[in-house]
């Protein structure tokens, strides 16, 4: 049975609207990962002119969004830059592209993430999804998800740690500097990774500096007595992911944006860079520069 030729007609528009979207979408998810944003995150009592990024996962595909990153960082003469981990892109080769750090110009402090480890990185389709709400609930609540993760490649995190030093980027490993701030104390404790199983975080004095603990993946302890938690790792969502923005905004899990832990304030980035594939995507969570007051 055929269609009236009005009918018909009446089909294509709908036809035109629904179909034009899924043709352009891909486009517009590669210029969005490509246009980074800086986000002005007022903190009382914290430190001026820190700069903080995550997740570069610099590869071929996206070392000009990192060169623009680096070239807005430095536009705004930060006291220090901070880089919350996962370095590695996909495959060995990515080490090569660690010297483009050496183009800050201002001291960069870093810790690792669980792609530097090649840890969990194999997760992926409905199963995988699954497995990381699950796992970012149970982080979400203090707990140590390490062990659901495999055995973390010690020598690759050791090789990339000594490449990122000679290029200017002081990685700490559950290590803490005091460093001043323009006449501000501020002790800055990097963690290292948690999906690893190597955070052991040290002591820190009781001498009255503001406290900031980096770290990669988003993750509380009320005895660290920090007074601001930077960690990245969700990529925010990376594609608006519709689960995630819901426990999110719930404050079952923390994806991105500001939180409070107690009298902790948390912030998770977006990051700069993605995990997934040889191209950047992303979908309402576009890269992310923060400045810090």
């Amino acid at each position: 049975m055929s269609h009236p030729p009005r009918l018909k007609k009446t089909w294509y528009p709908v036809i035109i609207l629904f179909f034009i979207p899924l043709i352009l979408l891909p486009g517009y998810m590669a210029w969005e990962a490509g246009n980074p944003t800086i986000t002005h995150l007022h903190i009382d009592a914290a430190p001026d002119g820190i700069v903080f990024i995550a997740d570069p996962h610099i590869k071929s595909e996206n070392e000009e969004t990192v060169r623009e990153v680096i070239s807005k960082i430095n536009h705004m003469q930060p006291s220090i830059v901070l880089i919350g981990g996962d370095f590695y892109g996909p495959g060995e080769e990515t080490l090569s592209f660690q010297e483009i750090w050496k183009g800050i110009d201002a001291p960069v402090y870093a810790v690792l993430g669980n792609h530097d480890y090649k840890v969990g990185i194999q997760g992926s389709g409905a199963e995988g999804r699954m497995a990381w709400v699950i796992e970012s609930i149970l982080r979400s609540q203090g707990y140590n998800t390490s062990p659901l993760y495999s055995d973390p490649d010690i020598a690759s995190a050791d090789i990339l740690e000594d490449v990122l030093e000679r290029n200017g980027v002081t990685v700490l490993r559950n290590e803490w500097i005091s460093l001043d701030m323009n006449g501000q104390r501020l002790n800055l404790c990097g963690l290292d990774d948690i999906w690893a199983g190597k955070a052991d975080p040290p002591d820190l004095p009781d001498n009255g500096a503001y406290r900031i603990y980096l770290l990669h993946e988003p993750y509380y302890q009320e005895e660290w007595d920090a007074d601001l938690i930077l960690s990245g790792h969700t990529h925010g969502g990376q594609i608006g992911n519709g689960i995630f923005m819901v426990l999110d905004t719930a404050g079952i899990v923390d994806i991105r944006g500001r939180s409070m832990k107690d009298d902790t304030i948390m912030y998770v980035t977006r990051g700069i860079g993605t995990s997934k594939g040889d191209n950047d995507y992303r979908l309402f969570s576009s890269p992310e520069i923060v400045v810090i007051n």
